[in-house]
């Protein structure tokens, strides 16, 4: 038998196993290398997968600095032990995160409202669905998902794990309009994942769970630490000392951010804490948004998740509402405009229960917007691994 008969019934094979309406395994057809011509026709992926396992972070990640808030993200880390990331795991995680035959009409992806040039989010205030009908709120980033340590997700926090909410947007109806039952024949028809799920997982069997958890591995590997801060912090000892790549207005920024307002600060770092900008402490807070929460009371009287900072100037526009289209305005709210909700978080209170004003300078929120804009990592958009893998 010739090489190119071979090749030729073991596809024929592999497309009838793929055809049966309720099969539940497909035909593998690749062995643990990966080097198969079904995916080099599809897929741009190397023989050997990218290296997830090892995000690369800095000592400085895993070191407290002392004075009080934590800035290691030792603790905080939210991957159960049953879904550890592996390379192979988050390489089918970024190939389903990107594939759009995994809507109901196959025109969008996970990608399509989780964009890497946006970290992670929209440029939209509410995403586009399959059909064209708007997401409840605002696309959240994805950046850092794996630090916030009480693993919760959504802005209401409705999913109870990551490995949970990946699935869910596939099943709204607005946004991909898809069933679990479909979710693993679309799958299943694409011949390209029979190699990929053997190299995950040790055999072709296609279910839901499998899918998951490559996609929350793929997640949690998507972490920053490449900016124009992590640049400075890694010459200096604190976040709190002046780094030496920064402009004046820069370290002003800084300092008004990481500083409690009791001692003339702003206080930002006490809700984006650690040197993920996540919130340490877990649990989702009222911001003072508005007076009347009824409309959108997110976990409850109108409390809602606080995700990093990471890469915030590329996720306009910002809340969960989308409501604030600049950096600028962000920071005007919390000088000026916290309203006196009942569920005002206590960070955002005077000792008489009503809301803090910073009254900062024209200059001082400057200073503010100048240093968030140091928490870029150009390369969460640019780095191969996280971006779409499809020809």
């Amino acid at each position: 038998m010739n090489k190119t008969y071979s090749f030729l019934l073991i596809l024929l094979i592999s497309l009838v196993a793929c055809n049966k309406a309720d099969q539940t395994v497909v035909t593998p057809i690749t062995n643990s290398s990966g080097d198969n011509p079904l995916i080099s026709a599809a897929l741009n992926l190397p023989a050997s997968p990218f290296d997830y396992v090892n995000a690369g972070l800095p000592a400085y990640f895993f070191q407290n600095a002392g004075g009080g808030a934590p800035t290691s993200v030792n603790g905080i880390d939210n991957t159960p032990a049953a879904n550890p990331i592996t390379n192979n795991g988050a390489t089918l995680g970024r190939v389903l995160f990107y594939d759009k035959n995994l809507s109901v009409n196959k025109t969008i992806s996970c990608a399509s409202c989780h964009n890497p040039a946006f970290g992670f989010s929209d440029t939209a205030v509410l995403s586009n669905g399959f059909a064209g009908g708007k997401t409840e709120r605002h696309s959240m980033s994805l950046i850092n998902a794996k630090f916030y340590q009480r693993g919760r997700f959504f802005w209401d926090e409705r999913a109870a794990t990551l490995e949970d909410q990946v699935l869910m947007p596939f099943q709204d109806p607005v946004e991909m309009g898809m069933t679990l039952a479909l979710i693993a024949q679309r799958v299943r028809e694409q011949t390209y994942y029979a190699p990929l799920i053997t190299n995950a997982f040790g055999d072709t069997a296609v279910n839901t769970n499998r899918i998951a958890r490559a996609l929350a591995q793929f997640v949690r590997s998507i972490v920053s630490s490449n900016s124009k801060y992590d640049a400075g912090r890694a010459q200096v000892n604190n976040p709190v000392a002046d780094f030496p790549n920064f402009t004046a207005e820069e370290n002003q920024g800084k300092r008004i951010f990481i500083i409690p307002v009791q001692n003339g600060g702003a206080g930002c770092f006490g809700c984006h804490t650690t040197e993920a900008f996540v919130a340490a402490v877990p649990g989702p807070r009222n911001n003072g948004l508005d007076l009347n929460t009824s409309n959108d009371n997110g976990a409850g009287l109108g409390a809602f998740k606080t995700h990093t900072l990471r890469n915030i100037a590329l996720t306009a526009p910002y809340m969960h509402d989308g409501r604030f289209k600049t950096l600028e305005e962000v920071v005007e709210h919390y000088n000026s405009g916290v309203k006196a909700h009942p569920n005002l978080d206590n960070a955002l209170k005077q000792p008489n229960g009503q809301p803090i004003r910073l009254n900062l300078t024209a200059a001082e929120k400057a200073s503010l917007v100048a240093f968030m804009r140091t928490l870029t990592d150009p390369t969460v958009a640019t780095n191969i691994k996280w971006t779409n893998p499809f020809k």
